[in-house]
């Protein structure tokens, strides 16, 4: 919670009593959950609190770098409070997203005909296939 704190103050955000609620539910995830699901949850603790406020909030903290958002590949965008360097793993028939931590996947170098082309800011790779659950089914 301090992260959410310092990083709110740091960029001028208040810090609300929502706005900490949200990021307390997103903490305790697992699942890399949408924003209907973060809403789903929150909603249990703070009955007042709307969708549109955890959803422009969770951009918000994507955009100040508390959280990451995991593309959903055609669904519902999926937020990841682990800032650290991981890469994730994504069941093509649950929809489940796993992280996964590689050293030789941090490293991977970047060609050079991108780095003239463009200004990375980031790497990471994304498995897919059959996770132990659907694997077994």
């Amino acid at each position: 919670m301090e992260i959410y704190r310092r990083k709110s103050r740091e960029k001028g955000l208040k810090v609300t009593p929502q706005r900490a609620a949200i990021y307390e539910e997103l903490l305790r995830a697992r699942d890399h959950p949408t924003a209907e699901a973060v809403y789903r949850r929150v909603l249990k603790r703070m009955p007042n609190i709307s969708f549109d406020t955890v959803n422009r909030t969770l951009l918000t903290f994507a955009q100040i770098g508390i959280t990451k958002i995991v593309e959903g590949y055609g669904q519902a965008k999926r937020y990841d409070p682990d800032m650290d360097t991981h890469h994730h793993f994504r069941c093509v028939q649950c929809g489940s997203i796993i992280d996964f931590h590689h050293k030789d996947y941090d490293d991977l170098p970047v060609p050079a005909e991108i780095n003239r082309q463009f200004q990375v800011t980031g790497k990471k790779v994304v498995l897919e296939g059959l996770c132990g659950k659907c694997r077994k089914a």
